[in-house]
């Protein structure tokens, strides 16, 4: 049997810069009950299995609880309502069918070849600019200098947020990711934080959403607020702000920790940054090996809707699951030497993106954003060395990645 505390591991800070090991450990029971009644999936076709399974439900965020004012007024009447209606208006990955379907399906409308593309030639140009910025540096960071602003100004784009309200979306972005990390629904004071971050860009979403109504532009936020997708109910004020919302977190976070993992990655292994530099076009290739190796997403939550059979034991309904997807993409029954940075395997069926019904509605937009950093590093940074190994780690463990990824570099070479 599985050690029922190897979770409690994964999330200690303790293991940040190299969980891998406990993750094979976990994969010797492929479902594990652990000591807190949660079972985690570890190996790729448990995962896989489940991805695809009716019987496992996505709606796993507690009932929302915002914190008291000390004004009765407000605490007995306006936030139980603001409560409830934040209930039923969660983000889309946090929804079932048919709800799901009908908002992604909206989402989906906007995401237009053109819009894409033009967004795919706008990521060379910011990371350009961002690089030439810092001529004549000696040191580099690639989280703050790099991976930070680069997701965060190309979704704020997207979405059609002003760009002087830019440095606000990411201190926003960066608290509200807090909310997928398991430990977080257990903390007053985080949930706290998060309930007042909501409120605040909530509060920004409905008089931008009203902007956009009075004067539509060609971004995604006027399209989702104007005529909507024909056949398809056109999506409420609540459910627009929490799609904005998870398009902003989702949209962000996970592409710093792409960026992040993929350059240390490269630097870890200097003959694949080589290789890069002189084939820019292998870029597709290593990111999709990046998602296999170090993913971003390390885990997502979901909660059984009945009993269900797998790998040789029963999750019982209305248990918490862990998708331990980053343990899944390592697992040696699909993946020949999976401890290994191999750009060049073959057939990657890896489970960075998720996948089912919630494969990352975003995975085009990040591979994107991600090519157009590597590309540039490889070609731009004069003699990488890492400052720092391992890095400084963010807290969390669902999403997972670099706090700082320092190099010392001789200097940077013109575009």
């Amino acid at each position: 049997m599985s050690d029922a505390t190897l979770f409690e591991q994964v999330k200690d800070e303790a293991n940040r810069a190299d969980p891998y090991p406990l993750f094979a450990r976990l994969r010797e029971t492929p479902v594990a009950l652990q000591s807190d009644g949660t079972y985690v999936a570890s190996t790729h076709a448990a995962i896989t299995s489940l991805l695809h399974d009716p019987r496992v439900s996505s709606e796993t965020l507690p009932p929302a609880d915002r914190p008291k004012t000390g004004n009765p007024l407000s605490d007995w009447i306006v936030k139980p309502i603001r409560d409830r209606i934040t209930d039923a208006h969660r983000p889309f990955i946090f929804r079932d069918p048919p709800d799901h379907d009908t908002l992604r399906k909206a989402v989906m409308h906007e995401f237009t070849n053109a819009r894409v593309q033009a967004l795919r030639a706008r990521s060379h140009t910011l990371v350009d600019e961002i690089l030439t910025k810092h001529a004549g540096s000696t040191e580099f960071d690639v989280v703050d200098d790099l991976a930070y602003p680069l997701p965060v100004t190309i979704i704020c784009e997207m979405l059609g947020v002003p760009t002087e309200d830019e440095p606000r979306f990411h201190g926003w972005a960066t608290q509200l990711a807090t909310a997928l990390e398991p430990d977080t629904l257990a903390d007053t004071e985080a949930r706290a934080e998060n309930s007042r971050t909501f409120e605040t860009i909530s509060d920004y979403m409905t008089g931008l959403i009203k902007e956009k109504r009075r004067t539509p532009k060609d971004d995604m936020l006027s399209g989702l607020a104007g005529g909507g997708v024909p056949g398809v109910p056109r999506m409420g004020d609540y459910d627009l702000i929490a799609t904005s919302i998870l398009m902003l977190v989702a949209g962000h976070e996970t592409t710093v920790n792409l960026i992040a993992n993929a350059t240390l990655a490269l630097m870890r292994n200097p003959e694949e940054l080589a290789s890069l530099r002189r084939d820019p076009g292998r870029a597709p290739r290593l990111i999709e090996e990046v998602q296999r190796y170090d993913p971003p997403v390390q885990f997502r939550t979901r909660r059984a809707l009945a009993d269900i059979a797998i790998a040789g034991t029963t999750i019982p309904e209305g248990a918490d699951i862990i998708l331990l997807l980053a343990s899944g993409n390592r697992d040696p029954a699909v993946f020949t030497d999976p401890d290994r940075f191999d750009p060049d395997r073959g057939g990657i069926r890896h489970l960075g993106f998720g996948g089912g019904l919630h494969y990352c509605i975003g995975a085009p937009l990040a591979r994107f954003e991600a090519e157009a950093a590597l590309t540039a590093l490889a070609q731009r940074l004069d003699h990488p060395r890492l400052a720092d190994d391992p890095p400084p780690y963010r807290p969390g463990s669902a999403l997972r990645g670099p706090k700082h990824l320092r190099l010392a570099i001789d200097g940077i070479r013109p575009s």
